[in-house]
């Protein structure tokens, strides 16, 4: 492999060499995966605190915009590595794409704590699933092409 990350270096490590194969050809959706647990986990952190100040879906309004900037750089630099002059265009694409995520999940956390009285953790967990299926099609197929 030409052009080394730090993920290629880690896989190189003998301990790790026999899984090599299999982490060249899922390098992108492994990678995704890692950084949207990472995201996922910024995402819930912000949440559970500012929950504690704002009403659920105002507190994942301030959790979106956390997790969007934090998967905006690890998605351009590590998962897609990206090399698009137009950062400010593609930013704008990467937002307008989370967008419909963000409204999917604003409207999951309202059925589930409005109207099935589930904890908003909870509910919140359950639609980070969802969420996460639907930025990496939003981002692999509209942004990052």
């Amino acid at each position: 492999m030409e052009n080394k990350d730090i993920f290629d270096r880690i896989m190189h490590l003998p301990v790790l060499r026999i899984f090599e194969p299999f982490y060249i050809r899922f390098k992108e959706q492994l990678l995704y995966l890692f950084f949207g647990v990472l995201t996922t986990i910024v995402n819930l952190a912000v949440f559970w605190l500012v929950l504690r100040a704002l009403p659920p879906l105002g507190a994942n309004v301030i959790a979106w915009i956390a997790g969007v900037l934090f998967a905006y750089v690890t998605n351009r630099t590590w998962v897609f590595h990206s090399s698009n002059e137009g950062i400010g265009r593609e930013f704008l694409s990467f937002c307008g794409g989370r967008v419909v995520t963000l409204l999917m999940e604003e409207l999951v956390l309202w059925a589930g704590i409005s109207l099935l009285h589930v904890n908003p953790m909870v509910v919140k967990i359950i639609a980070q699933v969802l969420v996460v299926v639907g930025n990496y099609v939003v981002s692999k197929w509209f942004v990052f092409t």
